[in-house]
């Protein structure tokens, strides 16, 4: 049985929080140790950060160095508040949260709540997203010192350090309380819809921004920075700029602003880490026995893939469709690709030509949509839509033993997990064709979406069937379907990247088509472009099946999770 994490103080010793931190690198060393690819990625990784690090600094700084004070306030207060919110957003929806330290592997030990909460707060710290962040928040001190002497530097330096804190207690309150959440099944989908939602909003809400900021009112903006700068969002990274200013009775009540934002933040995250460690048991009633409609083995099949055989292949194709359905971290996936799917090919297809904005007309889009614009939009999704799988053995973890164990073949194994993921995807894709070019008034150019967003798909299918094999990596077994091993964020996203530019560079003949073909390619691109999309997949799948079953140990080993 678990021991509570809020054991009672005089039943518990106190664990000095510098042996949080020390755990953590020495599990760190431990990910490492024989993994050379791993620490490849982290060096990478590392090399990256520094890149972005040092263009924010530079950006941050630039107020000080032009001598802007109006630029410095608006910047520190909407930099920062994008920073904020980044740290809230981005583990959600794409690079997940550092879980070195899983919080339920503490679960049987009789540790007070604040000691755990501290420890593993102590511990977040201590990662190349927080290092990168401090050297490119250092601009907000280079750009107060220069406008206000070294007074408002170091005044910026405590907010720098106290806004570092209060993004790290953000990440960690936010993504446990949704993993909490997400134990719930309706809630699980609800949430999954809000965060696919505000990802794909990302996009469009740049294309406005930047919009409107073209007409923008200086004055006005700079009132705005004024009050988001009095909100925990902008706070901490203004403080500067009010010595600067000679505004110093704002300092003491904007840390206290942050102070108090980072304090309940924590309350939160212990309140939804304990529930997360310990867990709840269900109190509905058990349900009476029901005999199965038409055999055992009928019950094992979904009525999505009802129409498979009953044999090895039918077999995967329905266990893989249960997962895809109710593993939150895989559903979750499946809703983006739902949701970018319409929101993207719009605005780039509405928008790409042109977006004005002014205070009369409001927003407008200029410029036509065309074929071949079209095409660009909708290989981007194919591309999306097949990269869910360039780690899809890390979704198994140590259960791919029973694949091994049972000598399944590489070709069939990837065909099977193919189909029961296109089974999903496909009818999505179709939807998406259908509505863009509704949306864009040309439905004779449905044909010309439908295709190659089937060409790009099965583009994709095939190049992460090699990835999938070639560069699989664990993924943390934790209820957080957020969580990500030290490294695997870097790993998703070179391997994103990688899948999205080779498969990219695949489906690009459709392009060229519609280019040079023109009114003709309207009725030959539907079948031209599912006969290459499914061509390319077979062909994919039978050449990397061949890999695959020549490294099954060395993937299993890949993605079983280190304990």
């Amino acid at each position: 049985m678990a021991v509570p994490v809020s054991a009672p103080a005089g039943s518990a010793r106190r664990v000095p929080v510098r042996h949080f931190v020390r755990l953590k690198l020495r599990v760190m060393g431990n990910n490492f140790r024989g993994q050379g690819w791993r620490i490849a990625l982290f060096v990478v990784g590392a090399l990256v950060g520094l890149w972005f690090a040092v263009g924010g600094f530079l950006l941050l700084a630039a107020p000080g160095f032009a001598d802007e004070p109006r630029y410095a306030l608006m910047t520190a207060a909407f930099g920062g508040g994008l920073l904020v919110l980044g740290w809230l957003l981005l583990p959600l929806v794409f690079f997940g949260v550092d879980e070195t330290l899983d919080p339920a592997r503490f679960a049987l030990l009789p540790l007070p709540r604040r000691t755990l909460v501290t420890g593993l707060f102590a511990a977040a710290l201590v990662s190349v997203p927080v290092l990168a962040v401090l050297i490119a928040t250092a601009g907000l001190v280079v750009t107060a010192g220069a406008l206000g002497g070294w007074p408002a530097g170091v005044v910026a330096a405590v907010g720098v350090l106290v806004g570092l804190l209060l993004c790290v207690a953000a990440s960690r309150a936010v993504t446990s309380a949704f993993a909490t959440i997400l134990r719930s099944r309706r809630v699980r989908d609800l949430a999954a819809v809000l965060l696919a939602v505000v990802a794909a909003l990302l996009g469009p809400l740049q294309i406005v921004v930047l919009a409107a900021v073209r007409e923008a009112d200086w004055d006005r903006l700079t009132g705005v920075a004024r009050v988001v700068g009095w909100t925990p969002f902008g706070a901490p990274w203004t403080v500067g700029v009010d010595v600067a200013e000679g505004r110093a009775w704002a300092v003491p009540v904007k840390l206290l602003i942050t102070a108090v934002a980072v304090g309940l933040l924590l309350w939160w995250w212990s309140r939804s880490l304990e529930s997360a460690m310990v867990g709840a048991a269900s109190s509905a009633p058990a349900r009476g026995r029901r005999e199965p409609v038409g055999g055992a083995v009928a019950q094992l099949f979904p009525r999505a893939v009802g129409w498979t055989r009953r044999d090895r292949f039918g077999a995967l194709v329905a266990r893989e469709c249960r997962y895809w359905w109710r593993d939150a971290r895989r559903r979750a996936n499946l809703i983006t690709i739902a949701v970018v799917g319409i929101f993207v090919p719009v605005m780039v297809n509405l928008g790409g030509a042109g977006f004005t904005a002014s205070s009369e007309e409001g927003f407008s889009t200029a410029g036509e949509s065309s074929p071949v614009l079209l095409s660009l939009s909708m290989l981007f999704i194919g591309v999306l839509a097949s990269v869910t799988l360039a780690n899809q053995f890390g979704f198994d973890g140590s259960a791919y033993a029973a694949n091994v164990v049972a000598g399944v073949p590489g070709r069939l194994e990837l065909r099977a997990r193919m189909t029961a993921f296109s089974t999903y995807v496909v009818p999505m894709l179709g939807v998406v064709s259908v509505v863009i070019t509704v949306v864009l008034g040309e439905p004779g150019w449905i044909g010309v979406a439908a295709g190659t967003l089937l060409a790009a798909y099965g583009a994709g299918l095939a190049i992460n069937g090699f990835i999938s094999v070639l560069g699989a990596y664990s993924l943390p077994e934790t209820s957080n379907p957020f969580a990500m091993n030290t490294g695997a964020g870097m790993a998703k996203s070179l391997l994103t990247l990688l899948s999205m530019v080779a498969s990219a560079a695949a489906a690009v003949p459709m392009v060229v088509a519609a280019a040079l073909l023109g009114d003709v390619w309207l009725w030959l691109a539907l079948p031209v472009g599912a006969a290459y999309g499914l061509g390319a997949a077979l062909l994919g799948s039978y050449l990397a099946g061949d890999v695959l079953d020549h490294r099954m140990p060395e993937l299993l080993a890949a993605v079983t999770p280190r304990r």
